[in-house]
Parts: C-alpha cells; structure tokens; sequence
C-alpha cells in the first residue's frame, strides 16, 4: 500500500499537478485567428445567442461540456473530506468523460453552508454547461439536491453515485439471473444499505420488475413503523413484523446487494440463501463478503463486487460516460427513467456479445465469454458508445 500511495502521489504530481487542461480547439495563430477567436469577431456568436439562447449549442462549447459538481461531503469511502479534497475524484471523473465518451468537463468544487446554497450555487453557472453530473454528496440531501435542479434547470441531471450505480448492477443483475435460471419479478432480493445508491438501485429494479425487496440499514429491516425514515426509502418500507433482522432477511433470499461496509455480510448468512444466489458485494474498497468468503460455503454462486482485480466489476464507468454522451446527442432537457433502463438493458444485451480481441488484449485474457464470471461488459469495450449512448440517445427521442 506505501508502494500504491507513492505511485498515486507522484502520479498526481508530475509532470504538472492534476490530471486536467483545457486546450483550444481553433487555431489562434496568425492576426486574423485572433480577431475571430476574440474581439471583433466573437461579438457575432454573442449576438446570436442573444436572439436565440439554442444557437448556444451551434457556436460555444455548451453541448459537449458537463460539470462534475460535488459539496465534498460523501467523498470515495473517505467520508465527508470537505469540496477542496474531493477535487482529485472530480479530475478523476473528467478523465472517465474524455477517454470513454469524448465530453470536456470542467470539476467544480463548492463550499455550501447549506443544500440550498449548493443548488443556488449550481443554478446559476448552470448556462455555461450541457449537462451537470452531481458526484460524492452524503444522503439524504443527496436526493433533495437532485429533484429540485431538476425542477430549476432545462438541462440533464444525473446523481452517479445514485443512478450510475443503478445502471450498472441492473444489467448484471439480468444476466446473472437468468444464468442461475431465475427471473427478476419472482426473485427475493435483500439489500445492506439504505443510502443514495442502495435507494436508487432497489427503485430501478421495482421499475424494471422485481417485486420482493427488502431493504436493511444499520438499523436493522426498513419497515413502515420506523420513525426515521427519509422520503426516498419510506417507499421501499415493507410492513412491520415480517422480518427484523438481515439473518432473517437473508432466509431464503435470491439475491443480495451490498452497498454498504466492510465484512457487512457474514459468510454464515450466505448458506441461508436460496440455491442458486446471486451476490453483489459492493463495498469499496474492500467488499461486505470477500468472494473467497462465499466460494468456502457456496460453490453455485454468482458473484460481482466493486473491484477490478475479482471478475464481475461493477464499475460506474460502464455508465455515466454513454449515458451523457446519448442525452447530450439527443439534446435531452433530463435524463428519464427511460433512459436509464435503455442503458441497462443495453449493457446487459453487450455482455451476451462475443468479445473482441481488443477487449482480450487490454486485460491480458485469452478468451472471455458471457457466463458466471462475465455477466457485465468491460469498461475498455470499444462497443459502449455504440450500444449505450445509441440506446440512450434512441430513448430520449422517443420520450419527446
């Protein structure tokens, strides 16, 4: 780990700090570039954009470029690290936009005394971008912030932590039933963990079908007599005296989703489960089971985790880039429910496809093909854009 830490240090330090820079995409070369690039000749576009604010996308920036915003407070599994810290993540996250989708970002860190303050903040330099990408903000005011610019704003707004995550652990979850021979309405699934992304994976999952959740936090079962729920997991309350306890939840139980902590699943709860389970252990950087964890008390699972060194990553790159890439081609005003299960089902139809050599090459394999220890695409599959952002960009039209 000393050995990773200087590695990611200088990484980040050398040979300039950061991971981002803006470059021009016109020539400013010669005098005549200059009065083009900027006075006298910028006051054209100015005045067309003046008389048509759509003519914004014709002559600036705006429809390829989205903002990376985040308050600080919910950063990695760091914790609430204040905005300035969150910036490398925000870099980070600018990176994935560029090498996977083409999209400029520009990261924006805020100081906000308040939720309010953050949507003000977002509101008001939201006409320089075409789309906002809210990242690393602590539940609940995660849910708050994104519904009201949503409201406010005439451009698509997306929560990755929430959404991107729930993309993603749908088209596995599809696939690694249907190799288990289960199908999604008739599946038990128990969930560990009640926040942004446990919250916006089990409705995505009701949207698309599945009909036996049962939602656990620290607490214990999320049921309806419990005064301490929030509007976005007061709906995934199951009534009191059913089951009070993850033991107890886990009976049975086809599938399990952490999205939690750290050796949040014991390996004994595993063998509760029905034959056949699904596991998806989340956690990051280390996982709520390990799959060595589960392979000691149950061969015929499938398994999928945050990480890149087990099979199986489930990987938010997988999703934001594509997703943007199809709202900001289709010039979508929102990113819909829609098009969230298009860019699921779409990723779930790719990891059926046979995998191309550029795919074996990047990740030193020799063969690879849709089964238990591949039931979700690789983020290095030139293939994405094509599926995805097409699905996207093709569900946002007919939404229109």
């Amino acid at each position: 780990m000393d050995d990773l830490k200087k590695r990611a240090l200088d990484y980040h330090q050398f040979p300039k700090p950061g991971k981002l820079s803006v470059e021009s995409s016109k020539p400013c070369a010669t005098q005549q570039d200059l009065s083009l690039a900027y006075t006298p000749g910028v006051a054209a576009p100015v005045l067309e954009i003046e008389a048509d604010p759509a003519n914004a996308y014709k002559y600036t920036n705006k429809g390829n470029l989205v903002a990376v915003i985040t308050d600080g407070t919910a950063v990695l599994g760091l914790g609430n690290v204040g905005a300035l810290a969150g910036k490398p993540v925000m870099e980070g996250k600018a990176v994935l936009f560029k090498r996977f989708a083409d999209i400029d970002v520009f990261d924006i860190e805020v100081n906000a005394a308040t939720p309010d303050d953050f949507i003000q903040t977002v509101v008001n330099i939201a006409p320089t971008f075409g789309g906002i990408n809210l990242e690393d903000i602590a539940a609940p005011h995660c849910f708050y912030i994104e519904n009201e610019l949503k409201k406010r704003l005439d451009i698509p707004v997306f929560h990755d932590d929430q959404h991107g995550t729930a993309v993603i652990v749908a088209a596995a979850l599809l696939n690694a039933l249907e190799l288990q021979s289960k199908t999604l309405p008739r599946a038990k699934i128990v969930f560990l963990g009640a926040g942004a992304a446990g919250c916006s994976c089990a409705k995505l999952l009701k949207l698309m079908g599945a009909t036996n959740i049962i939602m656990v936090d620290r607490k214990g079962v999320l049921d309806t007599a419990r005064d301490d729920l929030h509007d976005n997991n007061r709906a995934l309350a199951i009534a009191p005296g059913q089951v009070n306890t993850l033991a107890e939840a886990m009976q049975g139980a086809d599938v399990f989703i952490g999205v939690s902590a750290k050796n949040g699943l014991p390996a004994e709860l595993v063998g509760l489960m029905a034959p056949n389970p699904v596991i998806f252990a989340l956690a990051n950087p280390d996982p709520e089971i390990l799959p060595s964890q589960v392979w000691a008390v149950r061969q015929d699972a499938i398994m999928a985790t945050g990480r890149s060194d087990f099979p199986n990553q489930v990987n938010n790159a997988l999703c934001f880039p594509y997703l943007f890439r199809g709202a900001l081609d289709a010039k979508a005003k929102q990113i819909t429910e829609d098009m969230k299960v298009a860019a699921a089902k779409a990723l779930s139809a790719l990891a059926r496809e046979p995998v191309p050599q550029a795919v074996l090459d990047a990740y030193q394999l020799q063969s690879l093909s849709f089964g238990k220890d591949y039931i979700i695409p690789k983020p290095f599959d030139p293939r994405l854009m094509a599926y995805v952002a097409g699905a996207v960009a093709q569900a946002a039209k007919a939404g229109e």
